[in-house]
C-alpha cells in the first residue's frame, strides 16, 4: 500500500495505511534526538514490565491480569520492533509508490529511527443532523495491532483488575506473651 491508500472497508472498520513518526495519536519528541529518547523509553518501559510480570507471577496474580499485562507488554515490543527496524529494511514511503522491501541501497533510516505503521481505523462518524460536531468522526485515530494490544490491556486492568493493586496489606499483629506472675521476689 502506498501512504494514504485505504485497503478494506467492513461496515465501520477499514484499513487506512499511515506512518507514525512517533508515540500514540501521532505524538513525536520533535528535536534532533527525540527518535533514540523515544525508543530508549520505550525500552525502560518494556524492561519494567517484565520486571512487574515476573513479580505478579510470583505474587501468583489472576490469571486474567497476567494476560492484561501481557498484551501491554506484546504491544510494547511490537511498537518497538517497528520503529528499531522498519527504516533499515523499507524504502521510504510515499503517496505514489509502495515501499520496497530490503532496497538495494538501504531502507531510509537508521536503527531506532524508523516510523511505526498504522492502519486500522474506526469509521464511525457523528451523523449531520447531530447538533454538534455533525459529521465529525468519533474516533479519528489511526492505530496498529500492537497499539490495540496495549489500550485493550490497560482498559482490562483498569476495569476488571485495579482492586488486585488495591489491596491493603494488613499487618497482624501478635500479642507479646504476658510475664508469668509466679515468678515474683
Amino acid at each position: 500500500m502506498t501512504i494514504g491508500q485505504d485497503g478494506f472497508d467492513i461496515w465501520f472498520f477499514k484499513a487506512h495505511f499511515v506512518e507514525n513518526n512517533g508515540m500514540a495519536f501521532g505524538q513525536e519528541f520533535n528535536f534532533a534526538y527525540g527518535k533514540l529518547i523515544l525508543g530508549v523509553l520505550r525500552i525502560i518501559a518494556i524492561t519494567a514490565i517484565f520486571i512487574g510480570i515476573r513479580k505478579l507471577i510470583s505474587n501468583k496474580a489472576p490469571t486474567g491480569l497476567l494476560i492484561s499485562v501481557g498484551c501491554v507488554f506484546a504491544g510494547a515490543i511490537g511498537n518497538v520492533i517497528d520503529g528499531a527496524f522498519y527504516g533499515m529494511i523499507f524504502s521510504e514511503s510515499t503517496y505514489f509508490e509502495v515501499a520496497q522491501f530490503m532496497p538495494p541501497e538501504g531502507g531510509y533510516s537508521s536503527f531506532m529511527h524508523g516510523q511505526v505503521v498504522d492502519m486500522l481505523q474506526f469509521d464511525v462518524s457523528l451523523p449531520e443532523w447531530s447538533p454538534f460536531w455533525a459529521g465529525k468522526q468519533i474516533f479519528p485515530f489511526i492505530f496498529n495491532i500492537a497499539d490495540a494490544a496495549i489500550s485493550i490491556g490497560i482498559f482490562s486492568i483498569l476495569v476488571w483488575h485495579r482492586d488486585y493493586f488495591r489491596k491493603e496489606k494488613t499487618l497482624v499483629l501478635v500479642p507479646e506473651p504476658e510475664a508469668d506472675s509466679s515468678e515474683e521476689e
